[in-house]
């Protein structure tokens, strides 16, 4: 709490050192900063190791915020070994991203001031209460992680010089204002369109598809034609919940658990002080005898937070005349501690107290008394809890008993059913792409399809959906993958070929059609033949209209000097679409042309990194070792 930690300036690059360190937090986040460790490396880089520990740092914070992201999603795709190798890999290519930048940081000469180093620890989250740097939280996070400040400086100094490499890359990309309004030009212009939808079912007749066809077709597509395995299983799942609903909660139960948990309902005392810190510095006798002046000032009733602006080394609180807030115990230095919680009234001011920051003159500003929450303002809270604390000891001595049971009961799951009284629930056949619920988890989905639970036919051994919620089951049914017989698809394959053709047809006639109105002929006859009539439509916006796609692409890719063009829809039908006129867009404000800029300079901000990096790595000697 009491490191002198903020000098210098503040303002523009406070602000803007804050940015440049965003990046990295939103990597590996403070507790990378915190914990790492020397240990084996998992990647070499120009001969500078990137550690075991900093990958499972960085792992552990993405995978924290995939989590709270994408919840259960996540969860799932966790179970999946090839997945996380994956990404894993994926946060190794970043941590090498870095080192590659630090290191060519390191080569330019790029240097970070203490001055920015302290402006970025103020504006960091991990270190604030309420939106404001807190001496307090700061040293208590960095004791906990066993770091001196100095160290921890030294780690964000390193991450700064890096980013203030890519923030000079990043700073160098710019877009011309021409490019600009162009861009917007493009983008707000509407255009008036007539389109005709011919379908390909009119053509239909006009085609052949002959067995060989069909034949080839089915060789050149065979993998198509592959069916997923799939399974029905009979299954037995318990929750904590279903076991709460039976559980009663005695009155001596509630009060044991009162009592058990009482540092839960008690708010612990707590004391708001102001200090004056005198460092010991080069003399420590003149510190000391400094010290006892400024308290002797104190005490005869000089302004306290005057003498703390005037004389304390501690630059922050000195700013609010000294004031530390309210704490705790376990909390400050323990010789600061004790002398402020033996101060009895508000108002007391200490004797000198030494710690290992330097001497200390206390005052006393506030008292806060323990208090404890009675037994009938939690009573709700503590049964619920009781019951829940006792539906988990029953579940787990259940989950005991059912991994015993369905293990020497392999070929039934009837007797594990008797033990929870619950019926077998048998679910529908399903692949591993169509399993829903309970069986989505690949942790599921694994042992759902694995060799002994299809070929020998017993029962699964006890799967922990989660903590709380269990699962056994049995395969009921099993369809093997496999590649279906021509005979069986020749029928759909006909159908798919005919319909191709047909389309083909179809964008063949209207080929033709537009090739007519080119060379100046009158082409009404021929829609008639098909019974097409235009449809015209105003106005249109290259995003976000409800005509098909197709039609819109091909209606914004006509000009003037080319007018009409046919084009396949999505559908499997055919489009002939027609511009019938070009509006212009309107004047853009200011703001939005700002806005575009800043997007258009963003997208080729990031593929310029993308690039730097890649280039980086060409010229690197890049060792990748095991990932675990």
């Amino acid at each position: 709490m009491l490191e002198r930690i903020r000098e210098g300036s503040q303002g523009f690059w406070a602000k803007a050192i804050l940015g440049l360190v965003i990046l990295t937090f939103a990597l590996a986040g403070v507790g990378s900063y915190l914990n790492a460790k020397t240990d084996v490396p998992v990647a070499t880089v120009n001969g500078d190791d990137i550690s075991q520990s900093s990958l499972e740092n960085a792992y552990q914070n993405e995978r924290a915020r995939m989590e709270n992201q994408y919840g259960e999603a996540f969860a799932n795709l966790m179970a999946d070994t090839e997945y996380m190798k994956t990404f894993k890999r994926g946060l190794l290519d970043r941590l090498i991203a870095d080192k590659l930048v630090e290191q060519t940081a390191a080569d330019l000469g790029m240097r970070v001031s203490d001055a920015q180093v302290k402006d970025a620890l103020l504006a960091m989250p991990e270190f604030q209460v309420g939106g404001i740097f807190n001496n307090d939280r700061y040293q208590a996070i960095l004791r906990q992680a066993g770091m001196q400040p100095q160290d921890f400086r030294e780690r964000i100094r390193l991450d700064m010089t890096r980013q203030q490499l890519v923030s000079a890359l990043l700073g160098s990309e710019f877009s011309l204002d021409s490019e600009v309004e162009l861009v917007y030009a493009l983008q707000q212009q509407q255009r008036d369109i007539s389109y005709v939808m011919i379908f390909a079912k009119q053509f239909l007749d006009s085609v052949a598809v002959s067995e060989e066809d069909v034949s080839n077709y089915y060789q050149s597509n065979i993998s198509n034609f592959d069916t997923e395995e799939r399974v029905s299983l009979r299954y037995l799942e318990l929750k904590v919940e279903d076991l709460m609903a039976g559980i009663d909660v005695s009155e001596q139960e509630i009060n044991d658990a009162y009592q058990a948990n009482m540092e839960q309902y008690r708010t612990a005392a707590e004391r708001r002080a102001s200090h004056i810190l005198i460092e010991f510095g080069d003399d420590e006798q003149k510190a000391r005898e400094q010290a006892e002046e400024v308290l002797k000032r104190a005490k005869s009733g000089e302004d306290f937070a005057a003498l703390a602006k005037e004389f304390s080394a501690d630059d922050f609180s000195a700013e609010n005349g000294g004031d530390l807030d309210w704490f705790g115990r376990d909390v400050m230095d323990p010789a600061f501690e004790e002398a402020t919680f033996a101060l009895t009234q508000e108002g007391d001011i200490s004797d000198v107290v030494e710690s290992s920051f330097g001497l200390h003159i206390i005052k006393l500003t506030g008292v806060k008394a323990e208090e404890v929450q009675p037994l009938d303002a939690v009573k709700d809270e503590i049964v619920a809890q009781v019951k829940r604390d006792k539906a988990q000891a029953e579940f787990y001595q259940l989950h005991q008993q059912v991994a015993e049971m369905a293990f020497e009961q392999p070929d039934n799951l009837e007797d594990v059913a008797g033990l929870l009284g619950k019926e077998i629930q048998t679910s529908d056949m399903f692949s591993r792409a169509e399993a829903q619920g309970v069986f989505a988890g690949n942790q599921v989905l694994n042992v759902a399809f694995s060799d002994e639970l299809i070929e020998e036919g017993v029962n699964s051994e006890v799967i922990d959906v989660t903590p709380d919620h269990l699962i056994v089951m049995r395969v009921a049914e099993h369809q093997p993958q496999r590649t279906r017989p021509l005979a069986e698809v020749s029928e759909e394959i006909l159908a798919q070929l005919k319909a191709d053709k047909a389309q083909s047809a179809a964008k063949q006639w209207a080929d033709e059609v537009v090739s007519l109105s080119t060379s100046g002929e009158d082409i009404q006859s021929k829609l008639d033949e098909k019974a097409l009539v235009w449809a015209s439509e105003a106005n249109q916006v290259r995003y976000g209209s409800l005509l098909p796609a197709a039609v819109v692409e091909q209606a914004f890719k006509l000009g003037m000097d080319a007018k009409m063009a046919a084009v396949n829809t999505a559908d499997g039908n055919v489009a002939i679409v027609r511009l019938d006129a070009i509006h212009q867009a309107a004047k853009a404000e200011e703001a939005m042309l700002a806005g575009l800029e800043q997007r258009l300079t963003s997208g080729r901000s990031q593929q310029l990194y993308v690039d730097f990096i890649e280039a980086l790595k060409e010229k690197a000697d890049i060792e990748i070792h095991a990932v675990q």
